[in-house]
């Protein structure tokens, strides 16, 4: 009955708990357990930048994509990021216009202007400019390198995680335990 008062103050946050305000302890558990975007990186299972040239043809790159199991690959001429080319610009520049996958290259059709985000930034970072941006993969610069990408899964899955974090933070608080 307790933890369910106590939950249905974190969710209403109608109900107050005496000497205690609510939001700090949330505060404090999400300071705590809020992932950086190179935490999540080395928890991946593969953190592989996989990467071709803009001069490397469509069909080249969905060869990768298709073997590698991924759904975007970024476009680089030597260690610059120029672009990044997705499922979703082939369907829509690709497909669409007519355009062979043998003998278009990918700087015709990837998506120059690439959104980047730091290594050393948060997962609440990335999933706000994934939103606002409305993009589903977001590369990741250390030092000005790029040392991998992150998906939507991979933000979705780590959000999933974190939350289970602080449920468990929760029900420790509220028990003792």
């Amino acid at each position: 009955m307790q933890k369910q008062i106590f939950l249905q103050y974190i969710y209403s946050r109608k109900v107050v708990l005496p000497n205690v305000e609510c939001g700090i302890i949330l505060k404090s558990i999400n300071r705590n357990i809020m992932l950086t975007v190179h935490q999540l990186l080395q928890g991946k299972p593969q953190n592989n930048v996989w990467a071709m040239h803009p001069d490397q043809t469509v069909i080249e790159a969905l060869e990768l994509m298709a073997e590698k199991n991924i759904g975007a690959v970024m476009v680089m001429n030597g260690s610059d990021l120029v672009g990044i080319f997705s499922e979703r610009d082939y369907a829509r520049r690709g497909i669409l216009q007519g355009r062979k996958a043998k003998t278009t290259t990918l700087s015709d059709v990837m998506t120059a202007g690439v959104f980047t985000i730091k290594a050393t930034q948060n997962i609440q970072d990335c999933m706000e400019m994934m939103s606002s941006k409305r993009i589903r993969h977001l590369p990741v610069s250390m030092d000005g390198k790029i040392v991998g990408i992150l998906s939507i899964s991979d933000i979705v899955t780590a959000i999933i995680k974190e939350q289970e974090g602080r449920i468990q933070s929760l029900e420790q608080y509220i028990t003792g335990y």
